[in-house]
């Protein structure tokens, strides 16, 4: 079982595989997350950023023929961290621009994933969090 370090987090989860779509939505739910979405596309997630406001945020790299790097060029002008969650991040050019955030490998355990997004909140924010 997950430990609920996400209570209060509203997380923007951009993955266009179904399933992975389903599992990463349980498993941030199950660490006390809200989840934004699940997107299965960059069109989605843009106009879901315009509506919500987001805490942090879950990209799949390539969704379909495109990359993802609207939504991380969005996030990114908005002060939003990010992390890649990618099973091919090692020959995708377009990560050059984004070489300072974090990439998971697909497939993560769960407390990987949930570690990864707690990693990404302000160190006040996760101990405060952790000890709810």
């Amino acid at each position: 079982m997950i430990e609920p370090c996400l209570i209060g987090c509203r997380i923007l989860v951009v993955e266009d595989d179904f399933f992975i779509r389903i599992d990463l939505e349980s498993i941030l739910r199950d660490a006390g997350a809200e989840v934004i979405g699940p997107c299965r596309g960059i069109a989605d997630a843009l106009e879901l950023l315009t509506k919500s406001q987001v805490t942090a945020a879950i990209l799949d790299m390539q969704l379909g023929h495109e990359t993802v790097v609207p939504v991380a060029r969005e996030l990114t002008k908005r002060g939003t961290p990010f992390i890649f969650y990618s099973g091919q991040h090692g020959v995708d050019p377009a990560l050059v621009e984004w070489s300072s955030h974090p990439i998971l490998d697909k497939p993560a355990l769960p407390r990987a994933i949930v570690g990864a997004v707690a990693d990404l909140l302000p160190r006040h924010a996760r101990d405060v969090r952790l000890s709810e």
